[in-house]
């Protein structure tokens, strides 16, 4: 009976995440209410707040789902797409993050943290964006490093500079697409101009 009971606990969680996206995604997230995300989850407001503090918590637990930890896109590379070096395995993760991105929930709540999320009571957008950034910064730069130490970046290119401007083009490339997502694939030409960036930036380009 109590693993049931844990089950249903956590389907309840899922569906008032899975309302908080459609709700934030269609009305913003200042304007949207707890009252009627509880309403689309079809719970009660107690329910909501049983699993969340409040709006900054619901909404971070949101994004915590779609969260993509450097690592963790490593780990997904399929065993078919060995990587044949440093840089290859930053490429092969970057891929990886890109084709979730297209995914409809990834799009979806990158939508609503880029352009459907204002500064509200303890939600900070351009906080979370620059944590998230630090993060991926801080995560992918010992693998320049031992791509430096291997020969395997271009003359002249030190592994931190290499590391500032790969993420400075995946933010300009993501931000772009979802400026207007139906201008171009995010998972095929973004991932052509991914290949084409670790290729410029090779010793073997």
């Amino acid at each position: 009976m109590a693993r049931r009971t844990k089950a249903e606990a956590e389907a309840t969680r899922e569906s008032l995440l899975d309302a908080a996206e459609a709700v934030f995604y269609e009305k913003g997230v200042a304007r949207a209410s707890l009252r009627e995300i509880a309403h689309t989850a079809g719970v009660t407001r107690g329910a909501l707040y049983w699993h969340f503090e409040g709006k900054a918590d619901l909404f971070q637990s949101m994004l915590e789902r779609v969260h993509m930890p450097f690592e963790e896109l490593v780990e997904a590379i399929p065993d078919e797409q060995r990587a044949e070096g440093h840089l290859d395995e930053i490429r092969l993760a970057c891929l990886q993050a890109i084709d979730r991105l297209e995914r409809p929930q990834y799009k979806r709540v990158h939508a609503i943290l880029l352009h459907r999320c204002e500064f509200f009571a303890d939600i900070n957008p351009v906080g979370m964006l620059a944590e998230l950034s630090r993060e991926a910064v801080a995560a992918t730069l010992p693998r320049f490093e031992a791509a430096r130490s291997a020969g395997e970046l271009r003359p002249g290119l030190s592994a931190e500079d290499a590391n500032q401007l790969l993420h400075a083009t995946l933010r300009g490339l993501i931000h772009g697409w979802h400026l207007d997502t139906s201008a171009f694939s995010l998972a095929e030409t973004g991932s052509r101009l991914v290949d084409q960036w670790f290729r410029l930036v090779s010793a073997d380009g």
